[in-house]
């Protein structure tokens, strides 16, 4: 009798394994298949012009008038004879991209500037203003450039925002604290929008000293970089059925005592 009792308590257990496994590494996130197409690197070129404006942006305005003569402001003489020019910190707001693609600004009301460059953007809001003022200069920024980073952690992630246009992918992975204790250095996924909103996902091997021709890789605002973790089932299984067995072993403790009576 005590024999049937403990094979019941094992098939207990195995039970247990099974429910618990299914949600074992069920945090890991965009898995491919090993015959996964992934878009080839050298067409990153083609994707790599300047930075396009898109829903949800901060563009932060500078606007002046007569070609921007007031932008410079030239103080007093200093020593020398020399004079110092500082930019002039007036006339500068924020507005927010809506998710409609369009903005709302001053004097011109919604104006869509979704899918234009910087440059292109500042040309076509000087042209509308010049129908109300004289030679406009516009400069604009977009605030709140950013990538998405998951560093190999299973589903940790962080945003990272880009301070400088110039950033690189080596430079996103430091500033998430580097790669993880789990993480693929040669299993590193960029996911990028082409032109037609469409991500395509590139792949790059870091863990080789080849893998240096890609560390100066520049990153653009709304890439999301995902490290692939390594599967821990062992440890995983064992967090999750170790408190199942502790239960079950008391019980079957219990019993054996209360048989041995």
């Amino acid at each position: 009798m005590m024999k049937g009792i403990f094979i019941k308590i094992g098939v207990a257990v195995l039970v247990s394994i099974m429910v618990t496994s299914c949600g074992i590494n069920s945090n890991l996130m965009l898995k491919t298949d090993k015959d996964y197409e992934y878009a080839p690197i050298d067409s990153l070129n083609q994707t790599k012009g300047d930075y396009r404006i898109d829903v949800n942006d901060i563009i932060q305005l500078r606007f002046f008038t007569n070609n921007g003569l007031k932008v410079l402001d030239i103080s007093s003489a200093t020593e020398g004879g020399n004079q110092s020019q500082v930019f002039n910190p007036n006339n500068t707001l924020s507005y927010v991209i809506q998710s409609d693609s369009m903005v709302r600004l001053p004097v011109l009301g919604l104006v869509n500037v979704v899918g234009l460059t910087i440059r292109e953007a500042e040309i076509r809001l000087q042209s509308m203003y010049s129908e109300y003022y004289v030679d406009p200069f516009i400069q604009i920024s977009v605030t709140n450039k950013r990538v998405v980073i998951f560093p190999g952690d299973g589903g940790a992630a962080q945003v990272i925002y880009l301070q400088n246009n110039n950033t690189t992918l080596m430079e996103v992975i430091a500033l998430a604290g580097g790669i993880a204790d789990r993480g693929r250095a040669s299993r590193i996924k960029l996911m990028r929008k082409d032109e037609s909103g469409k991500r395509l996902v590139y792949k790059f091997d870091l863990s080789k000293i080849e893998g240096l021709a890609y560390t100066d890789f520049i990153v653009q605002a709304n890439d999301y970089i995902y490290i692939e973790p390594v599967p821990e089932l062992g440890r995983e299984i064992l967090q999750e059925v170790a408190p199942i067995v502790s239960l079950i072993s008391s019980a079957a403790i219990v019993i054996s005592v209360i048989y041995g009576l």
